[in-house]
């Protein structure tokens, strides 16, 4: 890990410096809103605008969702670490003074550089949104602070926050509804972590009680197996999905042959029924299941039913 790297936060900042800040957050966070791909391009450090593909399709994707949003910087770190030799795993611990609270910032193979590290709020639009962005000083000791890296998340899913799924975790935990607690503590996590190299005591002990409710043979480096008529599904990932409204559980299996797509409907079903099955509870959690078939070399075959029409 990297030493004699040191971060400052917004409180601990001087007038001057957190106006700097501000203002070139508030300019790029403008521009993504807006959907201006060339000028965020244009505002980013060499060595990301020259593989710029990756973001600009999530300013493309996130613009529309963020249209007439009010945007509020919710905070910013200062992240020294100009002192560094060459690119290394670099971790910045941040403390407010006074305060218990640390947060923990581990980038990987960090270039030496003088970074900020901010989240931007997007509510009030159709759907709320968090931008998490890596700014640097370009070139160092200039007045400039460019893109380094854009990272957005929803802050709602299925018309909750993370500190609701929290919640509910909490209470499918104490009912022994494991299923239904891991996977929604899996959702708060997401819903507020902006990032998944940030940590805090609070994001920490979401992961310990998600981590203590983990059901057995979930896919992992072996896919979890599940039987129907005889038939067995070889399942390879289960996880949420809240863009269409309601919660959603996705389930992806392996299929031989998905090129009929009656028979892969009827295999899809079938691999909802045995789920549901296995686990009744899942359908006072879930509006409903995605079953995704996945076949090498072809398209995968997916199918959604509301958990009313799984019979």
């Amino acid at each position: 890990m990297a030493s004699a790297v040191t971060c400052t936060t917004q409180s601990q900042m001087t007038e001057t410096q957190r106006t700097t800040y501000i203002q070139a957050v508030q300019s790029l966070a403008s521009e993504i809103q807006s959907g201006n791909v060339s000028a965020v391009k244009a505002n980013t450090i060499a060595s990301v605008a020259a593989q710029f593909d990756s973001i600009a399709g999530t300013i493309q994707s996130v613009a529309p969702l963020i249209q007439g949003s009010v945007l509020t910087i919710e905070s910013i770190y200062s992240l020294q670490a100009t002192d560094l030799k060459s690119p290394l795993d670099t971790q910045f611990f941040c403390s407010v003074p006074g305060s218990q609270l640390l947060i923990n910032i581990s980038i990987p193979q960090l270039p030496p550089g003088d970074y900020a590290f901010t989240v931007v709020h997007a509510t009030g639009g159709k759907q709320p949104q968090q931008m998490a962005m890596i700014l640097q000083n370009d070139p160092t000791g200039s007045a400039q602070w460019k893109l380094a890296g854009v990272f957005v998340r929803p802050l709602t899913s299925g018309g909750h926050d993370g500190v609701w799924y929290w919640t509910q975790a909490r209470a499918y935990a104490s009912k022994k509804q494991q299923w239904n607690a891991f996977f929604y503590y899996q959702n708060a996590a997401y819903l507020l972590s902006p990032v998944d190299f940030i940590s805090s005591p609070n994001l920490e002990k979401l992961q310990k009680e998600m981590s203590a409710v983990r059901p057995d043979g979930l896919p992992d480096q072996e896919p979890m197996k599940i039987e129907s008529n005889g038939q067995i599904f070889e399942i390879t990932n289960v996880h949420t999905d809240g863009s269409l409204g309601g919660l959603d559980l996705v389930v992806n299996y392996k299929a031989s042959d998905v090129s009929d797509p009656v028979a892969t409907r009827s295999r899809n079903v079938a691999v909802m029924k045995a789920l549901l099955t296995q686990h009744p509870e899942l359908r006072e959690a879930f509006h409903g299941l995605w079953v995704y078939a996945n076949a090498e070399n072809q398209r995968p075959f997916a199918i959604e039913l509301p958990m009313n029409q799984i019979q």
